[in-house]
């Protein structure tokens, strides 16, 4: 029953997930073609919103629907489960701390943005809390799981320093500078691994208690 459970709240909140971001991409593209889609569809996926939810959607979906793949076996981890969850953390605090008002959408555009920052994040949080065994969290998993936040900061000067465009004010080069933008992003890395550490702590003390996740 508790298998059956977690199957079916991974594939509804995976599909509502993946549904948030097809959505927001079509109403970001729609009626356009050549050059102006392909430059929109680029900055669509240098977002790390975007990418970080592409990846809990994967999470969610992959393992309950095709269990005995790699993909389905390695996002099954608890430890890269956790990570996952990380990034969807910082996905929502950052958007309500640094973003929220700064947005130019409005009607459905802006609902979905909302959806992919306060609603989906919960989601996968929710998923952490409920059904990821707890005790096999491992204390390297917030070193291993920064591989993704450095190759996003990676890819996201440089493609800044090609195109002059960059997705967040806070790594905006040719505004702030790169001192500003470095000293920014070890920030936000930092806030990062503490969080996940802080995840791991939290939850082996919780696995010991409830005998694997936080759900009775």
């Amino acid at each position: 029953m508790t298998a059956s459970r977690k199957a079916i709240y991974r594939v509804f909140a995976g599909l509502i997930t993946l549904a948030a971001v097809c959505l927001q991409y079509w109403l970001l593209v729609r009626g356009l073609s050549g050059p102006a889609a392909v430059r929109l569809t680029i900055r669509f996926f240098s977002f790390f919103t975007i990418l970080s939810n592409l990846i809990a959607a994967a999470a969610l979906l992959v393992p309950p629907l095709w269990p005995s793949s790699a993909l389905g076996s390695f996002l099954a981890r608890p430890s890269v489960r956790t990570g996952i969850a990380g990034y969807m953390v910082v996905v929502g605090v950052v958007y309500y701390l640094l973003l929220v008002g700064l947005s130019e959408r409005a009607g459905l555009p802006l609902i979905v943005e909302h959806v992919l920052h306060a609603v989906t994040p919960p989601l996968f949080l929710l998923d952490w809390l409920m059904f990821v065994d707890k005790r096999a969290l491992d204390w390297r998993a917030g070193v291993a799981s920064l591989g993704f936040p450095l190759v996003y900061g990676a890819y996201t000067l440089a493609h800044g320093a090609t195109t002059g465009w960059y997705p967040y004010p806070f790594l905006d080069v040719e505004t702030l500078g790169y001192a500003r933008v470095a000293l920014n992003m070890v920030g936000l890395i930092t806030a990062y691994l503490l969080l996940v550490v802080a995840m791991t702590f939290i939850g082996k003390r919780v696995g010991r208690i409830s005998g694997g996740s936080a759900a009775p």
